[in-house]
């Protein structure tokens, strides 16, 4: 049902072709906001925008990668020009390379010698590299660019996309678990560095959600949880895994600016209890 919540406002949300930032985008266009798509892939943007504007909605999608600094000034000049300076900016882009995924949980002797036993020492570093980058000043460069929209105005809302690695290092993933790591702590830094500018900033931390990269990991072929799957759910109070209309509500109150008006600098996990379980 659509409501004008947020009418006259404008958020811009990156990775928007995903199934994460999809359906906040399409949230955020329900409550009267006009919403920029950005992505890499135009085909995905273009889907959402339909279905937003379909719905009755304001949504224009672009094409840009967040590591890219021109693409990204040229991309707020083509939001503003359509839609208006940035109100709100969820910083959803990211992501992870099966590169710079070891094989094995612990260290095995066979990596010193034999390369397809892929751990930290044989692994890619200039795939671990491209990870930190995309996840880290992919949400660093937005932050600066559209951060100038509502520095300018003294007020807006920015959340960034962290993760259950920023609490805790997961086995395997070493490159996203950094990056993920240190969302949370730019998170902190740029909440208090704005604070005087009345931007407030916030992060959420999905825990194990179902989307196109993960389903691959949490199942198998028929449907049925995997070994990845089943360790997951073990660790999960909960039993189940996210589905993308639990994130809503926590984003909501985030970019409220009365109901969160004295909230900035966390990050909320939104995992299930993942956290708060040691699986024993």
């Amino acid at each position: 049902m659509r409501n004008d919540r947020l009418a006259g406002k404008v958020a811009v949300v990156t990775g928007a072709g995903g199934v994460l930032c999809s359906a906040m985008a399409k949230d955020l266009a329900a409550q009267g906001a006009a919403v920029a798509a950005l992505g890499r892939t135009r085909d995905k943007l273009d889907r959402v925008v339909g279905e937003i504007e379909k719905a009755g909605g304001k949504a224009m999608a672009v094409a840009v990668d967040v590591n890219d600094l021109p693409s990204l000034k040229a991309a707020r000049q083509q939001v503003a020009d359509s839609l208006g300076p940035c109100d709100f900016l969820i910083n959803g882009a990211g992501g992870n390379q099966a590169e710079a995924i070891t094989r094995t949980n612990v260290f095995d002797p066979k990596e010193l010698e034999d390369e397809a036993t892929k751990g930290f020492f044989n692994l890619d570093m200039v795939a671990f590299h491209s990870v930190v980058e995309t996840n880290i000043m992919g949400t660093v460069k937005p932050c600066q660019v559209f951060g100038v929209d509502m520095a300018r105005k003294g007020r807006g809302a920015i959340i960034n996309f962290a993760s259950m690695n920023s609490y805790r290092p997961l086995t395997r993933v070493g490159a996203y678990g950094s990056a993920k790591a240190a969302i949370q702590n730019f998170t902190q830094w740029l909440a208090a560095y704005l604070a005087p500018a009345g931007v407030r900033v916030n992060g959420i931390a999905p825990g194990f959600f179902v989307n196109d990269r993960s389903r691959k990991i949490l199942f198998n072929e028929d449907g049925s949880p995997s070994d990845r799957g089943e360790q997951v759910l073990h660790h999960t109070p909960m039993k189940s895994f996210g589905e993308a209309q639990q994130l809503l509500g926590c984003m909501n109150w985030l970019i409220d600016d009365e109901a969160a008006s004295f909230v900035t600098g966390i990050t909320v996990p939104v995992d299930g209890g993942f956290l708060s379980s040691s699986g024993l």
